[in-house]
């Protein structure tokens, strides 16, 4: 988890509870970055990504006196965050519950195609904007319960535990779906990489062709 965020142990939940706005302003300038991050990243809209964003922490306030501190408060505001960005979601066109365990993020994986070995693609290229923009839009293109596995433990860094607890999944059903969304991606990346590595003259696997 991006160690900007302060801990749970940091702030004073009974002022939090209590309504007390310092308090409050304390954990939205602590943990905004990185809601609006995956707000950004979910919706692929800045637009909708500020109005998940407003919405999350209306909601946080209003349900805080009602907050039991069974998981960190960062985990609980990921949670509200997620199912914003899934009601954003939802107006634009219907989508499957994150949690919906007949829902196509469950069907058996296809065979991925063969991988091409990054090892070979300097790290300067790897990170270059047009690749970056690449990875983005891949993301894009996964389901929005891949999407929000991959995000919450990839790019935020929480642990599976802490994403079973931001999604409402087990522990089994959050590895199971980070895998299939790690999969993806490496498929869509090897096919990117593997025609920007036959441009550069080699076979995807460090030989000159």
């Amino acid at each position: 988890m991006d160690r900007n965020v302060q801990s749970l142990a940091e702030f004073d939940l009974d002022a939090l509870r209590s309504g007390n706005r310092a308090e409050f302003a304390r954990l939205v300038e602590s943990t905004s970055t990185q809601i609006y991050r995956l707000g950004l990243k979910m919706l692929n809209d800045s637009d909708d990504a500020e109005d998940m964003l407003q919405e999350t922490y209306l909601k946080a306030l209003r349900a805080l006196p009602g907050f039991e501190g069974r998981s960190s408060l960062t985990t609980w505001l990921y949670r509200i965050a997620v199912n914003e960005a899934l009601m954003i979601l939802r107006k634009r066109r219907p989508v499957v519950p994150i949690d919906d365990e007949n829902s196509e993020d469950e069907e058996g994986l296809a065979e991925p195609v063969k991988i091409v070995d990054f090892s070979y693609m300097p790290e300067n290229e790897m990170m270059a904007g047009e690749s970056r923009l690449f990875l983005d839009s891949a993301i894009q293109k996964l389901s929005p319960g891949l999407r929000a596995v991959f995000l919450l433990r990839d790019v935020e860094g929480l642990s599976i535990k802490e994403t079973a607890e931001a999604l409402n999944l087990t522990e089994m059903n959050v590895k199971t779906r980070l895998l299939r969304a790690r999969l993806k991606l490496r498929e869509d990346l090897s096919i990117y990489f593997g025609v920007r590595l036959k441009g550069a003259g080699t076979d995807g696997n460090g030989s000159a062709l």
